[in-house]
């Protein structure tokens, strides 16, 4: 394949969050001989309020990492304020997806929303070519010129489930100077070491940037307040009760307070939410099992499929294994998935990312699922 470096030097816009990794992309970017500026995206109104230390976005200390980086590495750098439109297009539609029984990736939306619309037509607005980012994906030019993205070499490392929202347009001007290359976290840091970068010990965060404090449920208690409802069985049998159906998550297992054990004895987990009654139904493993998906609002990295079903592999998780599926795009434009082995806690709001080998097809909101076990039935 053809390496995802242009052959002439490019204006490179690198979004520093103040991490160890966008730092050494920005760095090698710069390295290659594209004429660099680094940016640093300030969204939150009131920076301290995010989590210390939160890779991507959020932290005055952030801000400051992000800028001593660019001085190192001898790039201009500016604070960009997206503050509002993060606050709109990822922070209240998790909100609001949570509300709907559903449950949301922000970095998904940030992605599709900030960095590749929101900063991306900023940038070009400006003259720059591209968006320099340090995630751990692949982007690849056909011999038409067309673009494609691709897992990252590593595939430990791999961040392309979290990309899969980006179009043929936005990956035209997409860089991602990690992604090609076989190196483990602690040779990035090494690198980053060796430039000088005091980045390279700053640990990373694995957490949703905007909850400061890690706790999911508190967030949105206070945004959505408390509202008591039931937890019942498959059945319908009243087991216990909740402060919000919100609160809980497809293929949850802890925290239910449900008070007693089931008739055999074994784990319960949350099969259903629903928001209407504010009802949350619990039951075995077993229920959990999905052989089909229905999504919604699907995005392409490239052209769309056609022509019926066609084999894929999909990842429904940032962490996720691939699964082999059956999918095909239907008159009205929803994604139909069928898996090959039934797939366990499938979440309604999730994102399913397709793949044709190392390529990523796309991405859709997955809106219904269909149980392995119904359908045995």
């Amino acid at each position: 394949m053809p390496s995802e470096q242009p052959r002439r030097p490019l204006r490179v816009l690198a979004a520093m969050s103040g991490g160890v990794d966008s730092a050494v992309a920005a760095a090698r970017a710069a390295e290659a001989g594209h004429d660099v500026t680094g940016v640093h995206l300030a969204l939150s109104a009131n920076p301290k309020s995010f989590r210390t230390g939160a890779r991507g976005c959020c932290t005055v200390e952030d801000s400051h990492d992000a800028r001593r980086a660019a001085d190192v590495i001898g790039i201009p750098f500016y604070v960009w304020d997206l503050a509002e439109r993060f606050r709109e297009d990822v922070v209240e539609d998790f909100v609001a997806e949570y509300e709907a029984g559903r449950t949301p990736n922000p970095c998904l939306r940030c992605n599709e929303k900030i960095k590749f619309a929101a900063l991306l037509d900023k940038a070009l607005a400006l003259g720059f070519d591209a968006v320099c980012t340090g995630h751990y994906a692949t982007v690849v030019t056909r011999e038409d010129g067309g673009r494609e993205l691709h897992r990252a070499s590593d595939a430990a490392k791999d961040q392309s489930y979290v990309l899969g929202v980006l179009d043929e347009r936005q990956l035209a001007h997409a860089m991602f100077p990690l992604g090609d290359t076989l190196t483990t976290k602690d040779e990035i840091r090494e690198e980053a070491a060796r430039r000088g970068l005091s980045v390279a010990s700053k640990p990373d965060s694995h957490d949703i940037c905007f909850i400061a404090d890690g706790d999911t449920r508190g967030f949105l208690a206070d945004r959505l307040g408390r509202a008591e409802g039931d937890i019942v069985d498959e059945s319908g049998t009243r087991l216990g009760t909740h402060e919000g159906a919100y609160g809980f998550t497809i293929g949850q297992r802890k925290g239910l307070r449900i008070g007693h054990p089931a008739p055999d004895g074994k784990p319960r987990y949350v099969l259903d939410i629903s928001p209407v009654d504010n009802t949350v139904t619990v039951g075995p493993a077993a229920s959990l099992d999905v052989s089909a998906l229905t999504a919604v609002r699907p995005r392409w990295c490239g052209t769309p499929p056609a022509g019926g079903p066609r084999t894929y592999t999909a990842q429904l998780r940032a962490h996720g294994a691939e699964r082999e599926v059956s999918a095909e795009l239907t008159a009205d434009g929803e994604l139909h998935v069928r898996f090959t082995t039934p797939e366990r806690g499938v979440a309604p709001g999730q994102a399913v990312v397709l793949y044709d080998g190392t390529r990523v097809v796309g991405s859709a909101t997955i809106a219904r699922t269909e149980r392995a076990v119904a359908a045995a039935g």
